[in-house]
């Protein structure tokens, strides 16, 4: 049985999930750049092999994110969960770069997109799709 078509609310919350996505690509990119800068003198101490691990680790964190948001825009309802709990980690970031670390621009940057997503998907439409739209329901599907 197809997945039901998401509303537009799961749909806008899927665009953001998978620019959310590629924003964590952009940073594995710009730690792969970083690793290239040539040694100015000791100005450029970093470890090679822990940059690669970062680049690696939210390479994977990312792709998945992107997996989540594409099926969000599919009509998959699997992709919900992890989409939702990126966002509740997004939250935490944002309330510790506006308040401890004291760059409250970046924070906003990652805060607002985050509960916009919370709010689309946690909204009337969105709870809709996610209880009464699963897929395979009444064909023995999970």
């Amino acid at each position: 049985m197809p997945p039901s078509a998401p509303p537009r609310t799961v749909r806008v919350a899927a665009v953001l999930t998978i620019a959310e996505a590629v924003a964590g690509l952009a940073f594995v990119a710009a730690l792969l750049v970083r690793t290239t800068a040539p040694d100015l003198g000791g100005v450029n101490t970093l470890d090679r092999t822990d940059t690669f691990a970062e680049a690696g680790y939210f390479g994977l964190v990312s792709l998945a994110v992107l997996a989540a948001g594409i099926g969000m825009w599919r009509g998959r309802h699997w992709a919900r969960t992890p989409a939702l709990l990126l966002q509740l980690i997004l939250i935490g970031i944002a309330w510790y770069a506006i308040g401890p670390s004291g760059q409250p621009l970046f924070g906003f940057a990652v805060g607002v997109p985050a509960v916009v997503v919370l709010w689309l998907m946690f909204g009337k439409q969105g709870r809709e799709w996610s209880l009464y739209g699963r897929d395979g329901i009444g064909s023995g599907g999970a």
